[in-house]
């Protein structure tokens, strides 16, 4: 499996004054979108996350996501490694994710950008 890189996950209460900040300090233009509610804001290494505190909740849990070539791939391997699955591989709207339990319970997000 090849690790591409790491984003880190930002939960923050108002996503557009969060946002100028973090393309100033990321040197780029923030890719948005929404999912399950949640509004996104994708800036270099940055995952900013708002929205309703439920889901938000939920979105806490996950420590970080890791860039893959490839998740089928990130899947077969971490399954085999005795990392729980417990969502995916899914569709998003730039590619495919995995949500992985480590054996040591941290969560993490598996993410490629192929198959979208």
């Amino acid at each position: 499996m090849e690790i591409l890189g790491a984003t880190l996950r930002i939960c923050v209460d108002d996503l557009e004054t969060a946002v100028p900040f973090y393309e100033r300090l990321a040197g780029g233009t923030a890719l948005r979108f929404e999912r399950g509610g949640v509004k996104v804001a994708a800036i270099g290494s940055f995952l900013l996350m708002s929205g309703p505190e439920g889901e938000l909740e939920v979105l806490r849990k996950v420590t970080a996501t890791i860039a893959v070539k490839d998740v089928e791939e990130a899947h077969r391997l971490l399954a085999d490694l005795g990392a729980q699955i417990i969502a995916g591989p899914v569709p998003t709207p730039v590619g495919r994710n995995l949500l992985v339990m480590h054996p040591d319970g941290t969560v993490f997000e598996y993410a490629d950008q192929s198959g979208a």
